[in-house]
């Protein structure tokens, strides 16, 4: 196994990545958020924020399925989120 190096700095909703591999950039919030690598490959991650779960697509797929997804959960977290406050 091989030494490994990984840095990471926030601006805001940008976040740099320094790795042994090079330096990547992504841009996003809680659930959503679109990664480029050092090597210029695309990534789109949606996730459910606090529970792990998470779908990833490359960059050269269509996002709509994944978009879909991404905003149904996030309209069933914040449904439960209000109705759990009453």
């Amino acid at each position: 196994m091989g030494f490994s190096y990984r840095k990471s700095v926030r601006l805001g909703p940008f976040r740099i990545n320094a790795s042994s591999a090079g330096v990547g950039w992504s841009v996003g919030t809680r659930g959503v958020r679109t990664t480029v690598t050092p090597k210029g490959r695309r990534y789109t991650t949606f996730s459910v924020p606090g529970t792990g779960v998470s779908y990833r697509t490359d960059g050269k797929q269509g996002c709509l399925v994944p978009l879909a997804l991404g905003l149904g959960l996030g309209a069933g977290a914040l449904w439960c989120g209000l109705r759990c406050m009453t």
